[in-house]
């Protein structure tokens, strides 16, 4: 089973502990919503997801997977939990791995689509500018810095 696949199927079982040690300590994670993370950053964000989302539902498919890199198609079925919406967002991730770990991940979505899920008829109208993408990275900076700095 590649790294990919353990990261995945961890998720999906709501493991943040296996999800974790999916990552090498020098890994880098870059998405949509939180920018750029480290190591211990990336693990904190799949705690904190994991741990505040009641009803996540995760499916997956690996692209490509050998010894140093992949892609993944995944699907998250999820409640935001900022405004009660549902929200199915569907995110391609690519992979650079080193040692049977991963060392750079980047997930891509389409933010417009996502944020008309999740924010409504404010995403719908704004979801696309650069003003909504950055309110939303820094509150899940916020989150993410505040569940940091809880020590969980």
């Amino acid at each position: 089973m590649s790294v990919i696949d353990r990261l995945y199927t961890a998720f999906a079982a709501g493991d943040a502990a296996a999800m974790g040690a999916c990552y090498a300590e020098d890994a880098r994670f870059r998405d949509p919503a939180f920018g750029e993370l480290n190591a211990e950053e990336v693990r904190a964000m799949w705690r904190m997801l994991l741990g505040r989302s009641k009803d996540l539902r995760i499916t997956f498919t690996v692209l490509h997977a050998d010894e140093v890199s992949g892609t993944c198609e995944w699907h998250a079925h999820y409640t935001f939990a900022s405004t009660g919406r549902k929200v199915h967002n569907i995110i391609r991730s690519e992979f650079k791995l080193r040692d049977g770990l991963i060392v750079e991940q980047r997930d891509r979505f389409n933010f417009w689509r996502w944020s008309r899920q999740s924010l409504g008829a404010s995403g719908w109208l704004l979801g696309w500018t650069p003003f909504v993408q950055g309110k939303v990275r820094r509150a899940a900076l916020a989150a993410l810095d505040k569940h940091l700095r809880q020590g969980a």
